[in-house]
């Protein structure tokens, strides 16, 4: 990109989605100096306004002939479109500058959910997202993915222990060491969640610090977990912003998550992570993204299941009815990782 003064990058949305994008902002300052502009979506605006690589976002609103009006004033050179559907398709016809789209692979992710044919390419997200810029010789830096938390949004966890474990010493001790584990209970999909029942026998079965984390969403099953589960668990579910949970996944020995933003997050901290997979599959390429010989990932799943994957997405409720994807999950194992990684931590 010899000469290339400013770039707009487009991704509307989700939460992990976005954070997957930060490799080819971070690689394309650091190896032209462009200024990078990014349009998304208003609620995804605070993950991507404290990154330093981004000069300005744009979040979309109603008046998208203003919008329009807006972004032709900057006079982008180049737009790299990583959401490529037909908002962002207008938004480019609309600009009329030369932009690159991704690989969305969805011939291939069809013939895998419809037909159980297995044409998936054996690359992450990450680097069909950096396709884009291969015609001007950006590199992967090897750097992994950005994710810049306000200072004003971080937390003690030793403080959230003094609060809710007043009177256990040890457990106080172990969350003051970081000896603590960040379980993730929500998803967008009710097919990506575990039962609750499983994750109560999961964090039951911890016996270290345990933070559940979550949106509003999952407030009311968090305080049911953390009742059943036991006096180690602590629901922090609806009670957080988004950068304050992130605080606690950052200082986390190890996080247990479903196929979700936070996920995502974990990997570009390069915690030791534990994935857990329901109607999803990690060979869609948006499994963990370490920074390289960083970071860990277990994938847990249930394996030679005829419907798997039944959607690259997810859905409200199981279309066959016995939800074997998540029910069949072994929590034992997630446990026993969870040991094996503490242990590792404290040796």
């Amino acid at each position: 990109m010899q000469g290339l003064k400013k770039v707009l990058l487009i991704r509307f949305s989700s939460i992990g989605d976005i954070v997957l994008t930060t490799p080819v902002v971070r690689c394309i300052k650091e190896q032209t100096g462009a200024e990078i502009h990014f349009l998304t979506k208003k609620s995804y605006q605070s993950i991507l306004d404290p990154n330093p690589h981004i000069s300005k976002v744009w979040a979309l609103n109603d008046n998208f002939k203003e919008l329009i009006q807006q972004l032709k004033k900057e006079k982008y050179e180049l737009i790299i479109d990583l959401h490529k559907n037909l908002r962002s398709l207008n938004f480019k016809r609309q600009l009329g500058i030369p932009s690159r789209s991704f690989d969305k692979i969805n011939i291939q992710k069809w013939l895998m959910v419809k037909l159980k044919w297995n044409r998936l390419p054996d690359r992450h997200i990450v680097a069909r997202y950096l396709d884009t810029t291969k015609d001007w010789t950006i590199e992967y830096d090897g750097k992994g993915l950005d994710y810049f938390i306000p200072q004003d949004q971080e937390l003690d966890p030793a403080e959230l222990a003094e609060r809710y474990f007043s009177h256990q010493e040890i457990l106080r001790a172990a969350v003051a060491e970081q000896q603590y584990v960040a379980l993730v209970i929500g998803a967008a999909h009710a097919t990506k969640r575990l039962p609750e029942e499983k994750i109560i026998s999961i964090a039951k079965a911890i016996k270290h610090p345990v933070f559940l984390l979550g949106g509003p969403a999952e407030k009311e099953q968090g305080a049911r977990i953390a009742q059943a589960a036991g006096q180690q668990v602590i629901n922090t579910c609806g009670a957080l912003q988004l950068h304050q949970s992130t605080s606690l996944v950052r200082q986390a020995a190890v996080v247990i998550s479903h196929d979700t933003g936070m996920m995502h997050i974990a990997a570009a901290f390069n915690k030791d992570i534990i994935s857990i997979w329901g109607n999803t599959i990690p060979a869609f390429g948006m499994y963990p993204f370490f920074a390289k010989g960083q970071g860990s990932n277990t994938i847990v799943q249930v394996n030679q299941l005829s419907c798997r994957p039944c959607s690259k997405i997810g859905y409200d409720q199981c279309p066959k009815g016995h939800f074997k994807c998540m029910q069949q999950i072994d929590e034992s194992r997630i446990v026993g990782k969870v040991q094996e990684i503490l242990g590792n931590h404290r040796a």
